[in-house]
């Protein structure tokens, strides 16, 4: 069976095509692949057995780095990318980029799909590379509903607490607004002894989603506490990422920027709220998902090949030791800041 390359971000086909399928999600979006490209330089391809209209595909990104190797990621920084293909068309493609792989010297082919069942097919040798927790919460049911499923003192009370201090939320893309999630999310890095994503990969995501992407925030005396970014696609909202200043934990600003996503997602006919991935290792974070009433099940990676015992994770820093991680910590804000943008590039 044919194979054939096509490139997602300039062939008008990719974006009818996820129009029209079922299992289309944001990180299959022109949008999300255009903002990598622009911020990080990888280059965006997809593989199809589709002549003239597309009717399978696979997308991936190509990376080159000179300190992490030669890679083809479905897809980097992306909790997830499901085949838009199966059947003997997913086993072909899968076969075809194998072989690209060898003949291109690449480490290694990387999917993240959403199923964990996925039938790759006898020819295509890939091996389980990470599990993650993946937490979903459907926006079908009544507000009503939702707000029943949320934990009574983990959520709930939490919520009343920042009405009670009179949060002031706000949602929108400003540049204004960008700059508070920045100093909210470098304040939680830092937190987590972890260098912040690039400011170009937020500025890129913003403007490659438009209205799509949405910064919600809540502030205390105009002083923002809490932010959360998520991107709307088709009848899902995506949150991606979420910070806040410790100091004020206290007051409720995360769990009212949730519900308020959710008021706001019930107002645009949206049915799915995809809260990501959350690791093993992070039980608080699993803990959190949890209260809100999400439906968790088991998000599968693969590999062909699989790497060495123990350097699978395709977490950002995982292989920072415990020593690294303090150094890290203890950099001044501009050097934590250059070396989340020299590295990050690295780590997709």
């Amino acid at each position: 069976m044919a194979v054939y390359e096509f490139d997602p971000l300039t062939d008008s086909r990719w974006t009818r095509f996820l129009d029209q399928h079922h299992g289309a999600t944001a990180f299959h979006s022109p949008g999300w692949l255009a903002a990598i490209q622009k911020t990080y330089g990888y280059e965006p391809i997809g593989f199809t057995t589709s002549g003239a209209d597309l009717t399978n595909a696979m997308v991936f990104c190509r990376i080159s780095s000179w300190m992490t190797g030669r890679r083809l990621v479905s897809l980097p920084f992306s909790d997830h990318c499901r085949p838009l293909a199966e059947g003997d068309d997913l086993a072909a493609i899968l076969k075809y980029v194998s072989g690209k792989r060898q003949s291109r010297r690449e480490k290694y082919v990387e999917l993240r799909p959403l199923e964990s069942d996925v039938e790759f097919g006898s020819d295509a040798d890939f091996s389980m590379s990470e599990t993650f927790h993946f937490h979903t919460i459907d926006l079908r049911p009544d507000l009503k509903s939702i707000y029943s499923r949320f934990h009574d003192s983990c959520i709930r009370r939490k919520i009343k607490r920042a009405e009670r201090e009179k949060l002031v939320y706000e949602s929108g893309r400003s540049k204004e607004m960008l700059e508070k999630f920045r100093h909210l999310l470098f304040l939680t890095r830092r937190r987590h002894k972890l260098p912040p994503q690039p400011a170009a990969w937020f500025e890129n995501v913003i403007d490659s989603f438009g209205d799509a992407a949405t910064i919600h925030l809540a502030s205390k005396d105009s002083i923002p506490v809490a932010s959360i970014l998520t991107l709307a696609y088709k009848k899902s909202l995506v949150y991606k990422y979420g910070c806040s200043d410790g100091q004020y934990s206290n007051l409720g600003g995360t769990p009212l920027l949730f519900w308020k996503a959710i008021e706001q997602a019930k107002e645009n006919g949206l049915e799915l709220f995809d809260l990501g991935r959350s690791t093993s290792e992070d039980p608080g974070l699993i803990a959190f998902k949890d209260h809100l009433g999400a439906d968790s099940t088991k998000l599968t990676y693969y590999r062909n090949p699989m790497p060495p015992s123990g350097k699978s994770s395709s977490s950002p820093f995982s292989f920072a030791s415990a020593w690294g991680r303090e150094a890290l910590g203890r950099l001044p804000d501009p050097l934590l800041a250059g070396v989340g943008q020299l590295l990050y590039r690295h780590i997709g």
